[in-house]
């Protein structure tokens, strides 16, 4: 059996598991623990639970010891060289007129490297700025971009409803969220209305969403032909809280029925409107419609082939030879003899 603490770095921040081994632990407690950057300082969120060995993660480090006084004091001297960082960089970001935003700076525990947070709209050229950085704090420095919801859960807020931003005080990880989430939940598309700090989907979309769904399915759609009791009409509004619909009889008259009173049999789909004659008429004009479209295709292909014959035509006349005056006179009736020899006598 192993004992098994999961511990955070940052508030709202990522869960990691650790060995406790033989300490006495309990959720609140400040812990150093080794990890891949070196010596760090962290949080336990959970008291210590015990696990086989076969389930334990594969690589499990247990924590070095409990923090002590001159530890707390060692993260207060990083907590103020943060700031003092952070305002010496935005400095030099004004005087280079860098298109990029600071974030955060965070120190190691160890104060062997220094992290600077950023955002920006594309790449940055940082080059010098790190020269400068490194030439004033005497320490490895290293520029990481981050997006804008992540900028948002480290800088913090007070979000549209009033409470402190979901990312920053407790959401863990970010869920996608889509605009689908909201239409579920009958929410007006206003992108004032459904963004959050950080002009992204608000995150508390997701969290009644399948729940919505899942009350929905109760209900008949908007459009359906409904059947409770002697009452029968068209379903127009849903409220999906209460579990009931409201439906516009005959009569124009609006009745608002639970949803557990209409039995599946009872939901019919809206009969289609019959079409008009204009257009029925429409639909049989439109093959003669065709054909007349047709036809001057057709015509430009009889005047193409017939500009073609009379080429060869008269390809033909200039080819043959020419026939003799005697021929033409022996082909001339009887009549046209006989006047030949008058005209010689």
């Amino acid at each position: 059996m192993v004992k098994i603490v999961k511990v955070q770095f940052h508030t709202a921040g990522k869960l990691y598991d650790f060995g406790s081994g033989d300490l006495d632990l309990k959720q609140g407690d400040r812990v150093i623990v080794e990890t891949e950057r070196g010596r760090s300082i962290a949080m336990v969120v959970t008291p210590p639970r015990e696990y086989e060995d076969t389930h334990a993660p594969e690589g499990l480090k247990n924590i070095v010891r409990l923090a002590e006084p001159s530890d707390l004091a060692s993260a207060a001297r990083n907590a103020a060289k943060e700031q003092d960082a952070y305002h010496f960089c935005l400095r030099k970001i004004k005087e280079r007129g860098m298109d990029m935003k600071l974030v955060k700076v965070e120190y190691l525990f160890d104060g062997s490297k220094a992290i600077f947070y950023f955002t920006a709209d594309g790449r940055v050229d940082f080059r010098e700025l790190v020269k400068d950085l490194a030439h004033q704090f005497h320490t490895r420095i290293e520029m990481r971009q981050i997006g804008v919801r992540d900028e948002s859960k480290m800088i913090g807020g007070i979000g549209i409803c009033g409470r402190e931003l979901c990312c920053s005080s407790f959401l863990r990880d970010f869920e996608p969220v889509s605009v689908k989430m909201a239409k579920e939940q009958n929410l007006a598309l206003n992108p004032t209305k459904i963004s959050g700090q950080c002009g992204r989907l608000l995150c508390c979309l997701g969290y009644e969403f399948e729940t919505y769904c899942s009350l929905k399915k109760c209900l008949p759609k908007c459009g359906k032909i409904v059947k409770c009791g002697a009452a029968e009409g068209e379903v127009v509004k849903q409220n999906i809280l209460e579990g009931t619909v409201t439906i516009r009889t005959e009569e124009d008259r609006e009745m608002v029925v639970k949803g557990e009173e209409i039995k599946p049999e009872n939901i019919f789909d809206r009969p289609k409107a019959p079409r008009k004659e204009g257009g029925r008429e429409k639909d049989q004009k439109s093959p003669q419609d065709g054909e007349r479209r047709e036809r001057p295709r057709e015509r430009d292909k009889e005047r193409k082939e017939g500009s073609g014959g009379e080429r060869r035509e008269r390809q033909e006349r200039e080819q043959a030879p020419p026939r003799e005056e005697g021929g033409n006179r022996e082909r001339r009736g009887g009549k046209g003899r006989d006047r030949d020899k008058k005209e010689k006598k």
